[in-house]
């Protein structure tokens, strides 16, 4: 396993490569501080599950972990992301017998945001791009990610943060680069993703910190019209935080007292 920083060339793949030609692999991107892994058994967890669904061999997680955090720096903040592929195979869709994972990772400066987003929130826009049901890739952070790639394309505005997409039947699923929570009379909700989109990490920490709190969550389909009735809107993963919403499309939106002591909770690290 190479570490690769964001300005050197990635180690030239096979043309055989799945992960390469039919975007057969999964990815997690991670928060490296001060030498740590935040949350590296979440993320383990997730990409193990990515592994059996597709059919890789699972890596040792104190391994694979230390691995990590042995080719990384002991100092700061960076944002680490992980690619595991299934190998080569030659061509065709069928995989080879034995899988051999190939897996790079690259390293990035921790993004800087505008105090802005958390203080005050963003603005978000609707996609007119549409997520594919698929139940067996549904939670998983794997490499075909074209959709997503559609909708970011969409708009330009440098004031926009994010875009939320639907599925086919025209339920909110997530953003682009995040997942979605919503706020209706003190009660915590985000979408089923049954079906598909990525279960998130801080969204796992969000719905964790909500249990051990006290406050009642559901996760239930999301209809784009009940979005202007809601109390809250916000989005999340593990990089940005939690960003209130306080605009979607031209409905503007209010930050409730709930979402400020989830802002708080974040900052704390106490979820």
């Amino acid at each position: 396993m190479a570490m690769h920083d964001e300005t050197d060339t990635l180690p030239r793949l096979s043309a055989n490569d799945r992960g390469l030609a039919y975007g057969h692999g999964l990815f997690e991107t991670l928060e490296l501080r001060e030498g740590q892994l935040p949350h590296w058994p979440r993320h383990w967890r997730r990409l193990a599950e990515g592994c059996r669904r597709l059919g890789l061999p699972v890596p040792d997680r104190d391994a694979l972990g230390g691995a990590l955090l042995a080719e990384g720096p002991a100092s700061g903040r960076h944002v680490l992301k992980l690619i595991l592929t299934a190998g080569t195979g030659g061509r065709g869709y069928r995989p080879p017998p034995v899988i051999e994972p190939v897996r790079v990772v690259s390293r990035h400066p921790w993004p800087i945001y505008p105090e802005s987003h958390t203080e005050h929130g963003v603005i978000v826009r609707h996609c007119r791009t549409r997520l594919p049901v698929d139940p067996l890739l549904a939670g998983l952070k794997h490499l075909n990610r074209l959709h997503q790639v559609l909708a970011r394309a969409e708009w330009q505005d440098e004031g926009i943060a994010e875009g939320l997409m639907s599925d086919a039947d025209g339920q909110v699923i997530e953003g682009t680069m995040s997942n979605v929570f919503w706020i209706e009379d003190g009660t915590l909700l985000t979408p089923d993703l049954g079906r598909c989109g990525v279960a998130g990490i801080m969204r796992e920490r969000i719905l964790d910190w909500a249990s051990a709190t006290g406050i009642e969550t559901l996760i239930e389909p999301l209809a784009p019209d009940r979005l202007r009735q809601a109390d809250g809107l916000f989005i999340c993963n593990s990089v940005i935080g939690l960003w209130p919403v306080r605009r979607l499309d031209n409905h503007e939106m209010r930050i409730p007292s709930l979402m400020r002591e989830l802002l708080q909770a974040v900052r704390e690290r106490a979820c």
